[in-house]
């Protein structure tokens, strides 16, 4: 089949590399100058198989109203979004049910433990490198109540095939001895040893120019204006820009536009209950603290990830309901690094260490977080999108389940 795929995010990118594999030819659509300088640029850097739990989880929604309009809040809800987003809280709300909340984890768990296995398949294949890092991420606790949950809530997950390991306050020193100045601050952790750790718009960027020598196209610096219907079904693709002709023909299209595939869909009448989530990072040259962690560390009572990621540090921690602007708002991006000034000194103020890039992405949050993978109702019309904050964890394994449909050519199930 001629396949065009739509987004050269991670999950465009790994969508095509299994589509090529199955055999099909495969066309990019990108409105940037690369693969992955959206979304995909700034995230955590974790392949977090341990950490695929829906954000709608018992309790959650009534600790959003609580932070209802608060700039310092981990999870920052604007009053002006409500009106907005009723429909979508609505779901937010019956995701949140302890069954719902439970069959949603095991879902995104078992996607996790696929698309890790399909990782490594493209690793072994295509030898892109991301600053990959294997059983490198530790999550530590303030205190014996919080880590009794968490160990209670992953064990609960090993009979369907989460790893977890407790570890005491000395074994966590033992693994990332930077934490030994605060050891005090410390009752424990987790590690995960299904975890990696690795640069998702290296991974893009990489894996597209190795596509491209397989016979991919990649356009970028064009702009999908419409999906073309005959006979009512996908005929092309209508675009603006680089691509040359402002058709490009499909037998299929792959819509993976992360937030920007709601509009796209909805001129063709397919609702997607994608709402865009603001996520901020920082990232620092290594040179900022030579001799400082060289795993990631997880705090969830501080709201913040660490991640070592090849010369440099990457640290985020925050979500932001209202505001779909991707620029980095300094309240926020404070509020962050100061959970990570508690636990590592050395990095206190480090948004204004020299080197220092603030960065925000959308995340493309549906309410239950099961990702979109399937066909529509369009025949020919696929989507592979709204992943929220898994989207680097479930990148390869939703590209390889999208790739499996298609070339069965099943056509079951609506999005």
């Amino acid at each position: 089949m001629r396949i065009v795929v739509l987004g050269a995010g991670v999950i465009g990118v790994a969508s095509a590399y299994w589509l090529r594999r199955a055999g099909h030819e495969v066309r990019v659509i990108e409105r940037r100058e690369g693969a992955g300088l959206e979304t995909s640029w700034g995230n955590g850097a974790l392949i977090h198989v341990s950490s695929v739990q829906p954000w709608a989880a018992p309790g959650v929604p009534l600790k959003v109203l609580k932070w209802l309009g608060k700039e310092d809040a981990p999870m920052l809800l604007r009053p002006s979004a409500v009106p907005k987003m009723w429909r979508w809280g609505l779901g937010f709300l019956r995701a949140a049910r302890p069954a719902q909340y439970r069959a949603g984890s095991l879902a995104n768990l078992k996607l996790a433990i696929e698309s890790a296995a399909a990782m490594a398949e493209i690793r072994a294949a295509t030898h892109v490198q991301y600053d990959y890092a294997g059983n490198s991420v530790m999550k530590v606790f303030p205190d014996q109540p919080s880590l009794d949950v968490a160990i209670a809530e992953h064990l609960s997950l090993a009979p369907d095939g989460l790893q977890t390991e407790v570890l005491s306050r000395d074994e966590c020193i033992a693994r990332e001895p930077t934490l030994a100045p605060v050891a005090e601050k410390i009752a424990g952790g987790l590690g995960f040893p299904q975890d990696e750790v690795g640069d998702c718009n290296k991974f893009s960027q990489g894996l597209a120019a190795w596509l491209e020598g397989q016979g991919v196209r990649f356009h970028y610096n064009t702009t999908v204006e419409d999906v073309v219907l005959k006979g009512g079904r996908v005929a092309a693709v209508r675009v603006s820009g680089n691509a040359g002709d402002s058709e490009v023909p499909a037998d299929a299209v792959v819509v993976a536009l992360a937030s920007q595939s709601v509009p796209l869909l909805r001129r063709l009448g397919i609702s997607m209950p994608i709402y865009p989530v603001k996520g901020l990072s920082v990232t620092l040259p290594r040179s900022v603290w030579p001799d400082g962690p060289r795993m990631a560390v997880i705090d969830d009572s501080r709201k913040f990830v660490l991640t070592p990621l090849g010369d440099r540090y990457r640290i985020v921690g925050s979500a932001e309901v209202g505001d779909t602007s991707t620029t980095p708002s300094p309240t926020r991006i404070s509020s962050v690094t100061r959970g990570v000034a508690e636990l590592f000194p050395h990095l206190t103020n480090c948004e204004s260490l020299p080197g220092a890039i603030a960065w925000a992405g959308l995340r493309p949050m549906v309410p239950d977080a099961q990702p979109r993978i399937g066909a529509t109702r369009i025949p020919g019309l696929w989507t592979n999108t709204g992943h929220g904050h898994t989207g680097w964890t479930m990148a390869a394994g939703s590209g390889r389940r999208l790739a499996q449909m298609m070339s069965r050519n099943d056509f079951a199930g609506a999005a």
